[in-house]
């Protein structure tokens, strides 16, 4: 049984187990989500077995913390948080957040930034969170927005989609 040590009414968070091997390769290999998460290439099993082997959730290690988000109430895997570019001289991560496609427009993705974000102010001392969302995913824009994450610049041509690039805008969360 997991130790459930971050929840609210809707999500939770908890560390990564060995049992979420399938549900990773899943969403690590949809590339509906490689733009955002800048993935190229697909991972097989072996890799992400060896992720979860190695993984020690020590972010000062590390400089990455991921978490795996679960439903309240059934404790099935929702989506994944995760803090990377951990710089802990200025005290800053940068945030990533993945809802997975069956379970989007039901509260998950306000539930974990909440989450997270309490999370990372009051426990583990950062003073800020940034993420970086490209210009033509409205959906993530709108939540930051809602969530009152401030806009702090645009990227130009950031991202490359297909032969094209996409802006990206970076949103930050200082505490």
């Amino acid at each position: 049984m997991n130790i459930i040590a971050l929840h609210n009414a809707v999500a939770a968070l908890r560390a990564l187990e060995p049992t979420d091997l399938d549900i990773l390769y899943q969403w690590e290999n949809d590339p509906r989500v490689w733009t955002a998460s800048g993935t190229l290439t697909p991972y097989s099993r072996q890799m992400l077995w060896k992720y979860l082997q190695d993984y020690t959730g020590d972010i000062f290690k590390s400089r990455e913390l991921r978490l795996m988000a679960v439903d309240s109430e059934s404790g099935d895997a929702v989506g994944t948080v995760d803090l990377f570019n951990f710089d802990p001289a200025n005290s800053r991560a940068e945030l990533g957040l993945l809802v997975g496609p069956d379970h989007r427009g039901r509260g998950y993705a306000s539930a974990m930034l909440d989450l997270v974000a309490d999370y990372a102010c009051n426990h583990l001392g950062l003073r800020q969170l940034y993420v970086i969302i490209t210009a033509d995913n409205t959906v993530c824009l709108e939540l930051f927005d809602r969530h009152g994450w401030q806009h702090a610049g645009t990227l130009r041509s950031w991202v490359r989609h297909g032969r094209d690039y996409i802006d990206a805008l970076v949103f930050q969360r200082v505490f």
